[in-house]
């Protein structure tokens, strides 16, 4: 197989947490699910304390109230000094926009190798693949990193360059398959607490913590749940993770990179050029608002028709971005529940 593309030079309320595939009670005063070592978990909380930021990209309040909150001495940073250094990568967007217009519809989006085929066979059976990727048409290619759209502003550049010393630079085709689209994956800690009686919180340090849809379940569904009488039906609130995918939607000859920001960082880093991603292929607006986030259905047009929209490989041009030192942060989900129960009276003659 050739290597990889490289650059020359009444209902009971049951909260459960899904953790890879299995379901955990929470711990009524809050614990940590393990998967990794604690040797593992300082090394993740120690990459996250610094971030590459993407200058000159609206907006430039979220710069500042970024750089305020969440950056190490930021309230003392003078704001004049901030916005002069975003306005000066506007600048160069404007110039990109001249020199570079329309680099984003080249993006190369390419055949996956015959010989990795049975490892996308196994992928598309995978149930979270099945799940998350049932609604448009979807293919799963080798994409060109570089003119990658990105609406994400900022990357974990420790946690990623890390990422990328433990793949390699070489790594094999069925290796690079797998860091991209992983079947078998480690979640990181999670930790759960109970608030109140009828308030739970969840937090981690992955921002891929999210709240899933609820679930009505089955008695026969979940064990070893006491109850003080028979149970009539289980509603489980979900919290837990998306599915860890590298992918990207299409429209046309474009793509933005939805998921898996920290990977193509990576393998930029590394020097590879392309890498198996999942795309997502829309053709109207209503198939967008399904497949992409919030920040770029909003704004399709930015997108997807601007001159030169940022790329991925703006995180690797040094008049574009900036290394921040940043306190620790989680991501939460917080889940609140009520319950009610009344009686009715048919007064109908």
């Amino acid at each position: 197989m050739a290597a990889p593309y490289r650059f020359q030079p009444d209902l009971q309320l049951f909260v459960v947490l899904e953790t890879g595939r299995r379901m955990v009670r929470p711990n009524d005063g809050g614990h940590v699910l393990h998967n990794v070592s604690e040797a593992e978990i300082r090394g993740r909380q120690s990459a996250n304390a610094e971030i590459l930021w993407l200058l000159g990209q609206p907006q430039l309040e979220d710069y500042l109230s970024f750089v305020k909150d969440k950056v190490i001495g930021g309230a003392g940073i003078d704001p004049h000094s901030l916005a002069d250094e975003w306005r000066a990568a506007n600048d160069v967007y404007y110039d990109l926009e001249q020199s570079e217009a329309g680099a984003a519809d080249e993006a190369e989006c390419l055949p996956l190798d015959p010989a990795l085929e049975p490892l996308a066979a196994a992928l598309k059976a995978d149930p979270y693949f099945r799940a998350t990727f049932d609604t448009l048409p979807t293919e799963i290619r080798m994409v060109e990193l570089d003119k990658l759209i990105v609406s994400q502003k900022h990357i974990a550049c420790l946690f990623s360059e890390e990422r990328a010393r433990l793949l390699g630079a070489t790594p094999e085709p069925e290796a690079l398959f797998r860091f991209c689209l992983p079947l078998d994956r480690e979640n990181p800690p999670v930790r759960i607490q109970r608030l109140s009686s009828d308030r739970y919180l969840f937090s981690s340090e992955s921002t891929d913590l999210r709240a899933h849809e609820p679930a009505l379940l089955r008695r026969d569904q979940l064990a070893n749940i006491g109850s003080f009488g028979p149970i009539a039906g289980v509603v489980g609130l979900i919290v837990g993770f998306g599915s860890n995918f590298l992918t990207a939607i299409r429209s046309d000859t474009r793509m933005v990179l939805h998921n898996g920001y920290h990977r193509a960082y990576s393998l930029r880093a590394l020097g590879i050029t392309h890498a198996p991603c999942i795309v997502e292929t829309v053709t109207r607006k209503d198939e967008l608002r399904i497949a992409a986030s919030e920040t770029v259905s909003a704004d399709p047009e930015f997108y997807f028709a601007a001159r030169r929209p940022p790329m991925l490989r703006d995180f690797f041009n040094p008049a574009l971005v900036k290394r921040l030192a940043v306190r620790p942060m989680e991501t939460a989900v917080e889940v609140e529940f009520k319950m009610r129960s009344w009686t009715t009276t048919d007064c109908s003659d």
